[in-house]
């Protein structure tokens, strides 16, 4: 499995050129690198060299790949037919074709995400440098398994448990009409077959998100107040889905800049932002990006003896972070990220018994 590293923060070309750079030195360690980036031409333009949709070697070890959303549309759309022909008696997606495909607001993320799990899986690849937005959408995007995971175990067991589902489990003759129709056995469990599929895939990208090993963001910023303040931003909302931050790194061309006190307990680096083209001095800058990240507070620690659940949101202040107990998980709000939080089966079904926000740490007992 490939370490996927990606970048957050404001500064749109010189968070591509770290990328690059990341790319770089990651191939140079002996490591298989894919560089992947978007349709817009910046990463093309610093690299000096045309990047298609499939991915092309432009150095020992290095590969990079441009994510074409209606591309990566089309060829999903052929995985969308045969898991429609697994299921239903009568495909009705036949006659659509991935080429008349418009894309909607929000596929070109899930695509993307799409993309990057299959080139993991692929096992060609010891790294995946990803150069994206950089900014909340990414951060969606990543945690897309775990937002769709809960909306399937909410709402999967409403509908087992509601009449209209029972409806459908026991009478005799919708049963038969269902069976005409499907290719699948429909029992107790009426989302078994295809539901069981989508976890197991939403698992894997759970776990990834959960391993600093797997899956790990640095924050991009420069001196100035308004950027830093948004790279603070990034960096709670990045732990509210679940994705570990391992460090800052900090463009300027003073070498004795120093941020430390607002990212506490980050470490931060001191970056230049080199001429296009000089990738070295960027190079030799840049951290042990797989150590910081190991070394990186944890976005959340669940105590069971204490019967206590941690999470670390930096960027936040007390007034902004909110609490809720609606269901039977625990929902955190904080900046404009709502996370779900399933509990293990010795804090399940326990009331919240208090809360308290203390050195960026949302501190929740039961």
């Amino acid at each position: 499995m490939a370490l996927i590293l990606t970048f957050l923060g404001k500064g749109g070309t010189a968070r591509t050129k770290i990328a690059i750079a990341a790319a770089k030195l990651l191939a140079s360690q002996g490591k298989r690198v894919l560089l992947a980036g978007q349709a817009e031409p910046t990463l093309s333009i610093l690299l000096g060299t045309p990047i298609a949709a499939d991915p092309q070697e432009i150095a020992p070890k290095l590969q990079v790949v441009q994510f074409q959303a209606s591309v990566l549309l089309e060829r999903n759309w052929d995985e969308v037919k045969k898991l429609e022909a697994q299921y239903l008696r009568t495909p009705i997606f036949k006659d659509v074709f991935g080429q008349e495909l418009v894309v909607l607001p929000g596929m070109d993320n899930a695509l993307a995400l799409n993309a990057i799990r299959e080139y993991d899986a692929s096992g060609k690849y010891d790294a995946i440098v990803y150069d994206g937005t950089g900014d909340s959408l990414t951060l969606r995007m990543l945690g897309l398994p775990e937002s769709l995971s809960w909306y399937i175990r909410r709402f999967r067991q409403l509908f087992v448990n509601s009449d209209l589902g029972k409806t459908i489990t026991e009478s005799p003759l919708i049963q038969p009409l269902i069976s005409s129709f499907f290719n699948i056995n429909w029992t107790a469990d009426n989302f078994a077959g295809p539901t069981n599929q989508v976890n197991n895939f939403l698992e894997k990208g759970r776990a990834a998100l959960a391993d600093p090993k797997r899956l790990a963001a640095f924050l991009v910023t420069t001196g100035d107040p308004i950027e830093v303040a948004n790279a603070r931003y990034l960096w709670g909302s990045a732990q509210q889905i679940g994705l570990t931050v391992g460090g800052v790194l900090l463009v300027s061309a003073e070498r004795n800049a120093n941020l430390s006190e607002e990212f506490i307990p980050l470490p931060v680096s001191v970056v230049p932002d080199s001429p296009t083209g000089d990738w070295q001095p960027l190079i030799d800058a840049l951290p042990n990006f797989e150590a910081q990240a190991l070394q990186a507070p944890k976005p959340i620690e669940i105590d069971i003896h204490n019967r206590q659940v941690r999470l670390f949101l930096p960027g936040f202040d007390k007034k902004q972070v909110k609490l809720t107990q609606y269901g039977p998980e625990v929902t955190v709000e904080a900046g404009d990220q709502r996370r779900n939080i399933p509990l293990p089966p010795a804090l399940s079904g326990r009331p919240v018994a208090g809360a308290k926000f203390q050195n960026n740490y949302l501190i929740i007992s039961f």
